[in-house]
């Protein structure tokens, strides 16, 4: 069971490192729309729709990758203060309440939409006419992705539960760095600021 757990995670791991690169396209083609509108006074008519699409292949693909790491936003004051097995009993009643219910609802939803989407090769009304298929097929791809990921956390929380035993997965929650200044000795009277410079009291 732990090794079918560990492969959702590495894929979803790896899925999430291939589409982050959307990221980058995304800046490229927003600087050129800038150069271009800007700098030539000639704006490109596919410019705001690539990267509507680069965005929402991001955030979409992403998003199993982020629940992965736990960089979905949350609420986590009481959360943090539980243990473990009271974290993954939050997780559990969460997941049954929300989670599984509204992504169930999308991918039931979803499927009929790409495939409609994909039989009439809808595109938008643009002149620039960007097929709009390949979107609507990301919708539910992304949402059994993300069901997958949340049905190994809601696996591993019932594990964590009934042995108590720290089943968590090996991607833990990226640290956010801090950056520390150190404060320079003050010798003399003044006052010091954070940034570790003396400034001279007023006399």
């Amino acid at each position: 069971m732990l090794k079918i757990l560990d492969a959702i995670d590495t894929m979803n791991e790896y899925i999430g490192r291939v589409f982050r690169w959307a990221i980058v396209a995304l800046a490229l083609v927003m600087c050129y729309e800038v150069v271009m509108r800007y700098v030539f006074n000639n704006p490109t008519i596919w410019a705001f729709e690539i990267s509507t699409a680069l965005y929402a292949t991001t955030f979409m693909m992403g998003a199993a990758y982020a629940l992965l790491y736990k960089a979905h936003v949350s609420i986590d004051i009481f959360y943090e203060m539980l243990g473990i097995r009271g974290r993954a009993v939050l997780d559990i009643i969460s997941s049954v309440i929300f989670f599984f219910p509204f992504l169930t609802v999308l991918i039931l939803k979803g499927i009929p939409m790409a495939q409609h989407s994909w039989m009439i090769k809808e595109r938008t009304w643009s002149n620039f006419g960007m097929p709009l298929y390949p979107m609507k097929a990301m919708i539910p791809i992304a949402a059994f992705l993300l069901l997958l990921q949340g049905l190994v956390i809601f696996i591993r929380s019932i594990m964590i539960v009934t042995t108590g035993k720290n089943y968590e997965s090996r991607f833990k929650k990226e640290e956010i760095p801090q950056c520390m200044i150190p404060p320079v000795k003050n010798d003399s009277p003044g006052i010091t600021g954070i940034t570790g410079i003396k400034m001279e009291s007023d006399k």
